[in-house]
């Protein structure tokens, strides 16, 4: 996997992309035809997507901005370029009903130009779908939206020039590398309201561009958030505020075993109330209609799992109470609540969980972070937190979330980098070596910059990008006193995260690949070529009683209490010291 991956960004970097030329009138008179005025952000994103699509390198630029701040928008105008210069564009969404509402809106906005735009989902009969993936064989189809049923119907396109993936958190990395194999130098934008921390990360690291719609449409009023228990008066209180004022409300339950009787609590809680239950265990034209319905306000409440989670918009729904919000991510909070509040009525949201006592650390941190963040604009923001919250995820295995165990990031970058010379310089690039930078040390201890010491997130994830690349410890010790300075004395977990650093540039000189020592000891991963003499661990093995052992020729196995933080660093500087001398002449 990792290889692949590697081989596809690699190839994508070193392609020459193909430049799409627009005539500006006709580009003029597409763009005056946007009903509302582009915020600033909307505008500046749109200009870097076209200059993007207009350079020789392949686009492949992330989107972010929150639900109904016009992300939609980019997209249609990437995708007008695309049409206009004879190119195919394909549209990804998740769900079925997120397509329909995107064909409806991109017929709307093209109905003035000969652009032939398909639908591709559940609801299709067969028919119908070899009828469009013809058409797309054949070129007479420009614009597709699908479902990923498009990537699993093998479907083949004439001339496929740019790709737009939206609510990309959806769909699982497989697919979207598939997407991107299609070919190697199509344009790919990625809409979304919150990245995945993998994503987030790749964006970071400069391998993927990064747009950020963060203005909210005029009259747009941010959504009041409560974190609350599970309490009747309360409820129905909120219910009814809701429907005094003539909107409607979505209850969400993700456990389609218990909707029924979820369904009758929350009708006897509000008996005013008209109400359905919709899950995607329903027949699609069952569940179409019921969202239609819902959209033409013939009932007031819908009580649903999160079918709705890139759902349809729906104007009149200003309230949102969310059953067991702990067991959601942060992102699936975030896209649920951005279901609210699209017009200019006040929204409100309802996270309920059980007591906080009773909750896991990482639920109460997840809850915390989306009540905090509830200004407009807030996606981003909420996606750095995930990022903590998670760790950042493998950037070349399928993991989106979840340390980066064997290969950091700076490793990844090496790699591409050496990737791309060796493509431009018409050698096959050796993808499975690993490189010289793939140190990891794990001490299984805090170790980042706390929110509380270094409150602005930008600014915590510039220093962290300073420490990965510091390459001496005169530079660490130098960015050390830097820390010290602007933000005062370190607190232990960010005086732990330099410590790691400096331990991580002496394993690397080594080349020691990895160092994990926990309370019981741990292991050390030897890069295949290091700095290390044999004879220097056969003699720690002969002479550490039973301390240390092999396993197999790269990994060594040591065995030995280290209870505190301060056991272990010590620990691990005087193990890298040893292996790092010189075997004794006898």
């Amino acid at each position: 996997m990792a290889a692949e991956l590697l081989d596809l960004y690699a190839r994508r970097k070193s392609q020459r992309g193909l430049a799409l030329a627009v005539s500006e009138p006709d580009y003029q008179a597409f763009a005056n035809a946007f009903p509302f005025e582009e915020t600033e952000d909307q505008a500046q994103a749109i200009e870097q997507v076209l200059a993007d699509l207009s350079s020789e390198r392949p686009m492949d630029r992330i989107v972010c901005g929150d639900v109904g701040f016009g992300k939609t928008e980019v997209a249609m105008r990437a995708a007008f370029v695309a049409a206009q210069a004879g190119k195919q564009v394909a549209v990804l969404a998740p769900t079925t009903l997120l397509v329909q509402q995107h064909l409806t809106n991109f017929r709307d906005r093209f109905a003035d130009w000969p652009v032939r735009i398909e639908g591709l989902s559940r609801f299709g009969s067969g028919a119908e779908t070899q009828a469009v993936l013809a058409g797309l064989e054949q070129g007479q189809v420009d614009i597709v939206i699908a479902t990923h049923r498009l990537l699993h119907a093998h479907a083949r396109f004439r001339d496929l020039g740019l790709l737009i993936i939206d609510e990309e958190h959806r769909f699982g990395v497989r697919d979207k590398q598939r997407l991107q194999a299609l070919r190697a130098n199509v344009h790919v934008l990625t809409l979304t309201a919150t990245p995945i921390p993998r994503t987030l990360n790749m964006a970071l690291g400069g391998l993927r561009d990064l747009s950020l719609i963060t203005t909210a449409p005029a009259a747009r009023l941010a959504i009041k958030t409560f974190l609350i228990e599970w309490h009747a008066p309360t409820l129905r209180e909120a219910a009814l505020r809701e429907l005094r004022r003539g909107g409607q409300i979505y209850f969400v339950h993700n456990e389609v075993r218990t909707i029924e009787k979820i369904g009758a609590e929350v009708q006897a809680l509000v008996p005013e109330a008209s109400l359905r239950i919709g899950h995607g265990q329903m027949r699609e034209r069952e569940l179409e209609q019921l969202m239609v319905d819902f959209y033409h306000r013939r009932f007031s409440v819908l009580v649903c799992t999160t079918i709705i989670e890139s759902g349809i918009d729906v104007p009149t729904a200003n309230t949102i109470m969310i059953n067991r919000a702990d067991r959601m991510g942060l992102a699936q909070l975030h896209q649920l609540r951005g279901r609210v509040g699209r017009s200019h009525h006040r929204a409100y949201a309802y996270l309920i969980a059980p007591p906080r006592q009773a909750l896991a650390r990482d639920a109460v941190k997840r809850l915390e972070a989306i009540e905090s963040m509830e200004e407009l604009g807030a996606g981003f923001v909420l996606a750095t937190h995930d990022l903590e919250i998670r760790g950042a995820g493998e950037l070349l295995g399928e993991q989106q979330s979840g340390q980066v165990t064997e290969i950091g990031l700076s490793l990844y970058l090496d790699m591409l980098e050496h990737a791309v010379r060796a493509l431009k310089a018409g050698r096959e690039p050796v993808l499975d070596q690993p490189l010289d930078a793939a140190t990891e040390v794990e001490l299984r201890l805090p170790a980042f910059l706390p929110e509380a010491y270094v409150g602005d997130v930008h600014v915590r994830l510039s220093l962290y990008k300073r420490i990965a690349a510091a390459d001496s410890d005169t530079a660490l010790d130098e960015l050390g006193a830097e820390i010290h300075d602007r933000f005062g004395p370190p607190p232990p977990a960010a005086h732990s995260l330099l410590r790691i650093a400096r331990l991580k540039l002496t394993a690397r000189t080594l080349g020691v690949r990895r160092l994990d020592l926990g309370p019981q000891g741990g292991s050390v991963l030897f890069e295949e070529r290091s700095a290390i003499d044999p004879a220097t661990v056969v003699r720690m093995i002969q002479t550490g009683a039973r301390a240390y052992r092999l396993e197999g020729p790269l990994k060594l196995r040591v065995s030995r209490q280290l209870p505190t933080e301060n056991t272990r660093f010590e620990f691990a500087a005087d193990l890298l010291r040893r292996l790092g001398e010189p075997p004794r002449v006898h």
